[in-house]
């Protein structure tokens, strides 16, 4: 079992600073009014992650307004309570550049981002997300590999790997042509592509297929408010693997990257390749894509899947990792909400919720850390524990 035991915020978003201590394994609930800064909590738990955290903002885009970037540069810092005892994570922004630096215990992190999946995992809903399965196929591939870091530490490396080598692969093509370069160091780089690429199908394959069993496994009282999905990852590489020895893909998928080399000349990127691939979620009882169904379906759908996805890694890996909610409460009726959080109770993990309505979470009084947050300054109310 991983959580966040206390939490510090330096010059980020609307923070001077923040301090949050003695946080529960359980319910966190922040509450305030809109553009008061509860969101910017939950960005914050979510750079303890690799990526550009739940906004998908830049470095710079991150910094308070009213602290110098050089003099103050932002940072989060927290402690853990992990599976290896108590771990310090921490980053922010390098003081020169726009880099992202990750430490931990104090020292730099080797294998940067990736090395906070060895301690945390953390997995988010925010409004934007409700159009998940109407946008591009992008978004819903970053919450399938957001879902898989947490089941699979090693899927973080892989990808940075497999990313890297397609961005020096891209350049190289771009700046001298599919022939007028070093045709070994493309080969070597497009072998990286095809081992690391086969390798993060792989890992989406049977993380979705252990995913399913766990959907399959939902309680009935809980599909009659968040309904059955069904789950599937489409794309040619996925496709083979279940098909073909992964040797025998490897050697497909290098083929095709150095036949498309002119193609990839002119376009930037790969034309076939893991990250090409879709997610896609059938509502079971309706049969229906989930693009199709309605928006409170859609929202059911996804709510749904986490909660699978925690009850599965709670099954795997003895912790569900921490979920951030942002805005969920509010959109749900009474029965709903009910439900919801007799199921966060039940997986023990810590989960920070934001709302505009204190009474919205009345259900978690006595069980949860209650905060009210107001213009970038977080105060504990009498709801919940003591504080």
């Amino acid at each position: 079992m991983a959580w966040i035991k206390s939490l510090q915020l330096h010059h980020f978003r609307n923070y001077a600073a923040a301090d949050l201590t003695d946080l529960p394994c359980g319910p966190v609930v922040l509450c305030g009014a809109n553009g008061a800064g509860k969101t910017n909590v939950l960005e914050a738990v979510s750079f303890l992650s690799p990526g550009r955290g739940l906004r998908t903002a830049r470095i710079v885009e991150l910094q308070n307004r009213d602290t110098e970037l050089t003099a103050a540069p932002w940072s989060v810092s927290a402690l853990i309570e992990s599976a290896y005892g108590p771990v310090r994570i921490g980053t922010g922004r390098d003081g020169q550049d726009d880099k992202r630096v990750v430490r931990v215990n104090g020292d730099a992190a080797k294998g940067g981002q990736s090395a906070m999946t060895e301690y945390l995992s953390v997995l988010w809903l925010t409004p934007q997300m409700d159009r998940l399965f109407q946008d591009a196929s992008s978004a819903r591939r970053k919450f399938l590999d957001r879902m898989v870091f947490a089941f699979d530490p090693g899927h973080s490396g892989r990808m940075t790997r497999y990313e890297n080598a397609m961005r020096q692969r891209a350049r190289l093509l771009q700046e001298a042509g599919p022939g007028g370069t070093d045709p070994a160091w493309l080969s070597a780089l497009e072998a990286t592509m095809a081992e690391t690429g086969v390798a993060i199908a792989a890992a989406r394959q049977d993380f979705v297929r252990k995913l399913q069993q766990g959907v399959e496994r939902t309680p009935a009282d809980i599909q009659a408010h968040f309904p059955k999905a069904r789950l599937s990852v489409r794309g040619t590489v996925e496709e083979l693997v279940r098909r073909v020895p992964a040797l025998e893909v490897e050697d497909m998928l290098r083929y095709q990257l150095q036949e498309s080399r002119g193609l990839d000349s002119k376009t930037g990127g790969a034309a076939t390749g893991p990250h090409k691939s879709d997610l896609q979620v059938i509502y079971d009882l309706k049969n229906m894509p989930a693009d199709q169904c309605s928006t409170g379906e859609q929202k059911a759908l996804l709510i749904g899947i986490v909660l699978a996805h925690g009850r599965m890694i709670a099954a795997e890996r003895g912790a569900a990792p921490v979920l951030l909610l942002d805005e969920v409460a509010a959109h749900l009726d009474e029965n709903r909400r009910a439900v919801l959080y007799r199921i966060l109770l039940d997986l023990k993990t810590q989960v920070f919720m934001t709302g505009t309505d204190e009474n919205l979470f009345s259900p978690l009084t006595g069980v949860g850390r209650f905060l009210t947050v107001d213009s970038g300054h977080l105060k504990a109310t009498t709801q919940g524990i003591a504080a």
